[in-house]
């Protein structure tokens, strides 16, 4: 999955600060900040690949990699059109 530019971004994220580009890169990217519930939230948008989409289909599981050793507060959701 590529994140993806969506209609309500207003911010971009970059690298975190000292990071090695050459060991893994790592890409802007675009997001939208929000506050949901009184809850400050950053939001960023995932385009599947095609290959991906039929994975889904067929039955594969989302992965979620946190670069780390813990798992921050997350969600998963899927935009409703």
């Amino acid at each position: 999955m590529r994140g993806t530019q969506h209609p309500s971004n207003n911010g971009v994220l970059g690298a975190p600060k000292n990071w090695d580009q050459a060991e893994l890169p790592c890409s802007a990217l675009p997001i939208t900040r929000v506050v949901a519930d009184g809850v400050p939230h950053v939001v960023s948008f995932w385009r599947p690949t095609p290959e991906e989409l039929r994975a889904l289909a067929a039955g594969a599981l989302v992965e979620l990699w946190i670069v780390g050793q813990t798992m921050p507060p997350v969600a998963l959701a899927v935009e409703v059109l």
